[in-house]
């Protein structure tokens, strides 16, 4: 494969992976530079990274990058990603797209008029564990899979991970549930683990989603602390006619219909005395569910996972198939917002209806 180039547009935290990416593959990855419209905030920016930056798209532009990453503020994404549409440059954007239902349309038409190429950075469904639970299901251990129980991401990122496992394409659904306020300690912070004892409140979601395929996920979130806490873990439980996943446990019925019950098991090199430093695969009894495609590279999950959106972009742009379009991630922003409207409206049924980018 030849050398990825790819252009950036923003600076904030997410930005810095793909120049961390960058940085730690550079025989696989080029970044060509970094757009800061700001002069000033630029300088201190290619100071501190160690990046070339520009002011302007068109300086952009002219770093001849195959494309465009974007990685900016949720609420400008839409406009300046129709503005890339129309100048023909191919964009992988980061999630969300849109922001309310109206910027989808409005994504949407342009989408149809000028025909881009572009993919979203959805990146949860390539970290190793998520990676590993969908080989499990597409190996055919569950048998047909038909409920997920998911209490790990929120939103959008919850609904990509439901309908991909679930199968359940642009089914609609009838949304219902509840918003709950808990006490939780404080446990993690910026620079690392707390000790204060701080007591905070934090929501918890629960939603339940019947699809009309007669599919079903239980959603749970608690937010922040699920993503950043030392005593709120994550679990997922994917049911299906011959087996369950629970968590890193996966029960099934061999070909013989025998119960079979294993264990997850996650290679990482450069521990207990081992000289390297990274993730390596992850098993399942003597089979591999997830190799990592960036050996030996210093990548937390969600690294490699965005490195993974890059290297499916290349593919994608040089005649590969689409990895996460448009249409797909429309429809996980569109089923949150109604999540959203359901927490809104406690134990109300909302529903979903077909929306321009499911209709066939």
């Amino acid at each position: 494969m030849s050398k990825i180039r790819f252009g950036l547009i923003g600076s904030g935290w997410r930005a810095e992976f793909y120049i961390r990416i960058a940085k730690a593959l550079p025989e696989m990855f080029d970044l060509a530079a970094v757009m800061i419209r700001s002069k000033e905030k630029g300088e201190a920016f290619s100071a501190k990274f160690g990046v070339k930056v520009v002011n302007t798209l068109d300086e952009l532009v002219e770093k001849e990058p195959e494309f465009v990453v974007m990685a900016i503020k949720r609420g400008i994404v839409t406009e300046n990603l129709i503005t890339l549409f129309e100048r023909g440059i191919p964009v992988l954007t980061e999630t969300p797209p849109g922001e309310d239902v109206e910027a989808l349309h409005q994504l949407w038409d342009a989408y149809q008029k000028y025909q881009p190429k572009v993919q979203v950075a959805e990146q949860y469904f390539l970290q190793p564990l998520y990676a590993s639970w969908y080989k499990a299901i597409c190996d055919g251990k569950l048998g047909e899979v038909e409920n997920i129980n998911i209490s790990s991401l929120h939103g959008y990122h919850g609904a990509s991970i439901i309908r991909q496992f679930l199968r359940t394409g642009f089914e609609n659904c009838r949304i219902y549930g509840k918003r709950y306020w808990f006490d939780v300690t404080e446990t993690y912070g910026r620079d690392g683990m707390v000790f204060d004892g701080e007591v905070v409140k934090c929501s918890r979601d629960r939603l339940t989603m019947e699809f009309d395929n007669g599919k079903v996920a239980y959603f749970d979130f608690s937010d922040p602390a699920q993503y950043h806490s030392f005593i709120r873990t994550r679990q997922l439980t994917v049911q299906g006619t011959r087996g369950e996943i629970d968590d890193l446990t996966i029960r099934y019925l061999n070909a013989q219909n025998i119960p079979v019950t294993q264990d997850l098991r996650r290679i990482d090199l450069g521990v207990y005395g081992n000289q390297e430093w990274s993730h390596y695969a992850v098993m399942l009894g003597e089979e591999f569910l997830f190799r990592t495609p960036f050996i030996n590279a210093r990548f937390n999950d969600d690294e490699i996972a965005v490195a993974s959106c890059m290297v499916k972009m290349h593919e994608y742009i040089n005649g590969g198939e689409e990895f996460y379009g448009m249409a797909d991630a429309l429809q996980d922003m569109y089923i949150c917002l109604k999540m959203d409207e359901a927490l809104e409206h406690p134990v109300t049924v909302v529903e979903t209806q077909t929306q321009p980018w499911a209709q066939k």
